[in-house]
């Protein structure tokens, strides 16, 4: 298949799985075509199959803000007729499904059928889709599109209580590259963070109030009293400064090491004892899944999508949104050395089940049936 993918070329989690898929697909033979405004974090082009389309953005003084969507839309026709696509996969409903939609009837006066499929990742209807301001737009987009998927059975339950939506949702989870995402030997990097045989605990975000970064140095604060430990936070974003200061005020600061956002988050995974993700609201939990392909059991909250992923007293713990002093509890009996090795085997257990190898086939076999039904609609 000839596929345009558009993403957030970001760190956020809808843009890593776009990219991680487009990645894995063109590794089947498919051709993948980026279409976004930069290019996405992990996308690397050193593959015959892998294309990648930078939407140009132009700065008018008539416009205060650049028209971003007719700007997408318009590459998205160019692409669609001098690529021959066979399908548009877009991510994150917000704009990407309405530019979509845009561009399909663009194309459709040109004679040319593009099918395309949405998928939901999150915030896209849980936060920015119920805004008064998006909301029909949001309900219209995903309405029309030819195939509509979502990350988790929370995150479909969410769309289709808030919104009127008539189309089918497809739950496709995410999923994990295996071969990038294990155990590797770093306890070098260990010995360095924690030269005394400390626990290590680790949390990656992007920093909002959603992930609720003070609860992990509340919790870390409370561990480190009983069981001598060390935490690292990667990630950046508007939180930083203010969890630098309750670091301050709880007189952790020895203790705890920013890393800022890195690339190879798996070595820190690596040498990570327990994940700590006590978010707000979570649509699936890449993060978790990633550090569990990592051997690292999870403590999260009962947000969103996560229960579906951590199984509560196998792979880690569940608890509710903000009950710091249970979380506490659970992650002493979860770094106990008695417990520990049976929580990391069953976290890698779990995760092999969401291994790209397994989730892939569900997406060619879905776009399949996607081009399929699109054309039968179009010739009536």
């Amino acid at each position: 298949m000839n596929i345009g993918i558009v993403c957030y070329p970001t760190f956020g989690g809808s843009g890593v799985v776009a990219t991680e898929l487009g990645k894995a697909l063109s590794k089947q033979g498919h051709k993948i075509h980026f279409i976004t405004y930069s290019q996405p974090t992990r996308l690397d082009l050193f593959n015959e199959n892998l294309f990648y389309h930078e939407v140009d953005i132009k700065s008018y003084p008539l416009f205060e803000h650049a028209p971003y969507e007719l700007a997408l839309a318009s590459k998205m026709v160019n692409v669609v007729k001098f690529e021959a696509l066979d399908l548009l996969h877009v991510h994150y409903a917000i704009p990407h499904a309405s530019a979509a939609y845009m561009a399909k009837q663009i194309l459709r006066e040109q004679g040319i059928h593009i099918p395309v499929v949405t998928t939901l990742h999150g915030t896209d209807i849980t936060l920015v889709g119920k805004d008064p301001s998006y909301e029909p737009v949001v309900t219209f987009s995903i309405n029309k599109s030819d195939g509509v998927t979502a990350v988790s059975e929370d995150l479909k339950k969410d769309t289709l209580k808030h919104f009127e939506i008539k189309n089918h949702i497809e739950v496709i989870p995410n999923f994990i590259d295996l071969e990038r995402f294990k155990k590797q030997k770093k306890e070098h990097f260990k010995q360095a963070i924690c030269p005394h045989g400390e626990k290590l605990l680790v949390h990656t975000s992007n920093f909002r109030k959603v992930k609720r970064v003070d609860d992990v140095i509340r919790v870390f604060n409370e561990v480190r009293h009983i069981v001598p430990a060390k935490l690292l936070l990667v990630g950046d974003g508007p939180e930083r400064d203010k969890m630098e200061r309750l670091c301050r005020q709880l007189d952790t600061c020895e203790d705890v090491r920013f890393l800022g956002k890195l690339e190879a988050v798996e070595e820190v995974l690596s040498v990570a004892d327990l994940f700590l993700m006590p978010s707000e609201k979570e649509s699936f939990g890449l993060a978790a899944l990633e550090a569990m392909a990592c051997e690292v059991p999870v403590l999260s909250s009962n947000a969103g999508g996560i229960p579906e992923l951590n199984l509560d007293g196998i792979t880690g713990y569940v608890c509710e949104i903000g009950d710091v002093e249970t979380m506490t509890a659970r992650a002493l009996d979860i770094l106990d050395d008695r417990n520990l090795p049976g929580f990391k085997k069953q976290a890698l257990a779990r995760a092999k089940e969401f291994d790209i190898s397994n989730i892939l086939p569900i997406y060619e076999d879905f776009y399949k049936k996607t081009i399929e039904r699109s054309l039968v609609t179009s010739m009536r």
